[in-house]
């Protein structure tokens, strides 16, 4: 389960919070990990960079900024997969 976010300031690892940036938190992968994140119920896909820690409800695995939800269709909550992405891979792919 996949859910989004929106506000801060600074993420975990220093940057500028960008919600409309194709980032997203995780409890513990490494920060720059870039991820490929499916939203099950339709099939969109965006590949998104680590650069935050979350989400912190029991049950989910990873939060999105906005832009990362809105480019997979995710309104709320949603059930996805997750792949880790080699670097040869853009952070802006969106399928």
């Amino acid at each position: 389960m996949a859910s989004w976010y929106g506000s801060g300031r600074r993420t975990a690892n220093g940057e500028r919070f960008l919600p409309n940036g194709l980032t997203a938190a995780h409890p513990s992968l490494k920060f720059g990990t870039r991820l490929k994140v499916v939203n099950e119920r339709n099939g969109r896909s965006v590949i998104v960079r680590v650069n935050d820690r979350g989400p912190f409800v029991h049950g989910r695995i990873i939060d999105l900024a906005r832009g990362s939800a809105k480019a997979i269709g995710m309104d709320g909550t949603s059930y996805v997969s997750i792949y880790r992405v080699a670097e040869a891979e853009t952070p802006s792919e969106v399928e």
